[in-house]
């Protein structure tokens, strides 16, 4: 099936892009045509306009998870499965998962406790974000509602 390979044989390891090393005295590369990149706290400014120039509340900024500030956070989407304890949902996930042996997928079910200030209820979806332990399991939060149950 795989043949060792012996000692003296050189393995195939990918080349380095030339442009992510830049030796001094050369000169760095061009950036792309009409985009000006001075720092990337610059062009991060200069891409996204202020919320409040849009038109937009800056209350809509605060639901996304900032990049810079926290990191990327772990973000999943899920179905409440339990709202019977005060401010805490049950959030259950599912995921699709290739079986090694039988080549099939199968589907895998793993339930969070998430704190809860929107108010979900039994059925809604929701987006669930990770944060610092709340509780004794609870390490979840919710950030938004995605569609609400059929009653």
């Amino acid at each position: 099936m795989f043949r060792r390979k012996k000692k003296e044989e050189e393995t195939e390891q990918p080349v380095a892009p030339e442009s992510a090393v830049a030796e001094p005295g050369t000169p760095e590369p061009e950036a792309e045509a009409g985009a000006e990149t001075s720092s990337p706290v610059a062009a991060t400014e200069a891409a996204a306009p202020p919320a409040e120039a849009a038109g937009e509340p800056a209350a809509a900024e605060s639901t996304a998870p900032a990049k810079g500030a926290r990191g990327n956070r772990v973000q999943k989407v899920g179905i409440v499965s339990s709202d019977k304890m005060q401010k805490t949902v049950v959030v259950r996930v599912d995921r699709q998962v290739l079986h090694m042996k039988y080549r099939r997928y199968v589907r895998r079910t793993t339930k969070f406790k998430a704190h809860d200030e929107l108010g979900a209820t039994v059925g809604d979806r929701v987006r669930i974000v990770e944060t610092r332990p709340l509780s004794a399991q609870k390490r979840w939060r919710v950030v938004e509602i995605l569609q609400k149950a059929a009653k």
